[in-house]
């Protein structure tokens, strides 16, 4: 029986760091069957550079069930079937979001892993390679792994050091309540948010494109982490670890694909500590933890709400006109809050749409189940010295780095337009 794709990416992880890839190649493409070697490419991180979904076999109507409809799953009707019933996808529509991907259990869908061609880099160390944890990572590889032990794995496999992404995601939240304080200024104004997730920014940008002038022009917490990163470190590589496929697609986007050069999952972090044995249970403690309570709180739907909310208050503390927020929970709910504002059903003036249920710890390569993620991350939240951005000696003291002296200078500021985008 020929290996599976999952299956052949540790393989060629392993061979990887032992030194004998290309005699791993040629074992698993000599047993394998007529599929095997594109298995072997985009586990290699081949193919359209631009591409993260690529069709491997072609499916017809009696070879998948409701279960498993990979068209009804797309949100954007990239997945068509052909006059023979094929499955086909349409590059014109497609965004790479990888949710089509979660509903093929038959190996005909995958995502393109971009792993191995760091390997030379991690080892070589001649170039700073840093990691760039979501925060919804906390608890993800064990109760006993905290992000210092985290940090301890990621040096093993050949990382200079982990950043904490919610520590950038406290610098969003300071720019998106002045965001939120420059453009809600009646009850009759709103924004949408949220920047961190790519469904619901391309649902807006492709489906509900009307209401992309309501859209807060702030880029996701992972690309302000790898631009500050590569500003601070301008040799530096960044690599993103989340839970999510459509974070892949993300990064390749033309206006910021600048900011992150590779994008891993949990489950294939998982995957490569397996292949290397690497044991982050076992590991010594690197304690460096910078973020607030705000910026742990991303990765949980509502958060991103409460965080803006919070941070509003503390620095705009006159205001008189509050957040009052809606949150979407999973692609249904987005769909259907977006239809309630094109119908100028407007019942707030803070929008949060979050494509997977429950937020990022929803996502499909998270490793825990939801209620235990956000249960995690609330508690690391809690556990945080600063409950905002405002309060975090660190999110100062980073600002200075990237040369950015005042708060304010976020929304306007040279040195800030790291953090800008126009849709």
């Amino acid at each position: 029986m020929s290996p599976t794709y999952e299956e052949i990416f540790g393989r060629l992880v392993k061979a990887s760091y032992q030194g004998n890839l290309q005699e791993e190649i040629d074992a698993i493409e000599s047993a394998g069957d007529e599929h095997t070697k594109h298995y072997v490419q985009y586990a290699l991180g081949k193919g359209d550079p631009d591409k993260v979904v690529f069709q491997v076999k072609s499916c017809d109507m009696g070879s998948v069930d409701e279960n498993h409809n990979c068209e009804a799953a797309c949100l954007f009707d990239a997945v068509v079937r052909d006059m023979e019933g094929h499955v086909v996808i349409q590059d014109r529509n497609c965004t790479h979001c990888g949710e089509c991907i979660e509903t093929c259990s038959l190996d005909s869908l995958v995502d393109k892993k971009e792993f191995i061609p760091l390997v030379e880099l991690l080892q070589g160390k001649e170039v700073p390679v840093y990691a760039m944890v979501a925060p919804a990572i906390i608890g993800q590889f064990g109760s006993e792994v905290t992000m210092g032990k985290l940090r301890a794995a990621l040096k093993h496999l050949g990382f200079y050091g982990m950043v904490e992404v919610a520590l950038f995601a406290d610098v969003l939240s300071l720019k998106e309540a002045l965001e939120f304080d420059k453009h809600v200024k009646t009850d009759k104004d709103f924004v949408l948010t949220s920047c961190c997730c790519p469904i619901w920014v391309g649902m807006v940008k492709k489906v509900y494109d009307k209401l992309v002038p309501h859209i807060s022009p702030s880029v996701s917490p992972m690309v302000a982490c790898g631009r500050g990163i590569k500003r601070m470190h301008p040799c530096a590589k960044t690599v993103f670890i989340g839970p999510c496929i459509a974070k892949k697609a993300e990064a390749k986007e033309p206006d910021i694909r600048d900011a992150v050069d590779a994008v891993l999952t949990f489950h294939e972090l998982k995957q490569i500590f397996e292949a290397t044995d690497i044991h982050p249970e076992d590991m010594e403690d690197i304690p460096s933890e910078h973020s607030s309570t705000s910026g742990r709180i991303y990765a949980r739907t509502g958060g991103v709400s409460k965080s803006i909310s919070d941070t509003l208050n503390r620095i705009r503390p006159d205001k008189p006109v509050k957040i009052k927020s809606i949150q979407a929970d999973g692609i249904k709910e987005c769909k259907a809050m977006l239809s309630d504002i094109m119908n100028d059903d407007i019942r707030a003036n803070f929008y949060e749409g979050m494509g997977c249920i429950g937020g990022c710890v929803g996502g499909p390569k998270a490793l825990l189940q939801t209620d235990k993620g956000t249960a995690l991350v609330n508690n690391y939240g809690a556990a945080a010295d600063a409950p905002t951005p405002a309060d975090n000696p660190y999110v100062l003291e980073l600002l200075q780095q990237l040369g950015i002296d005042s708060v304010e200078e976020l929304l306007s500021g040279e040195s800030a337009a790291i953090f800008q985008r126009t849709f």
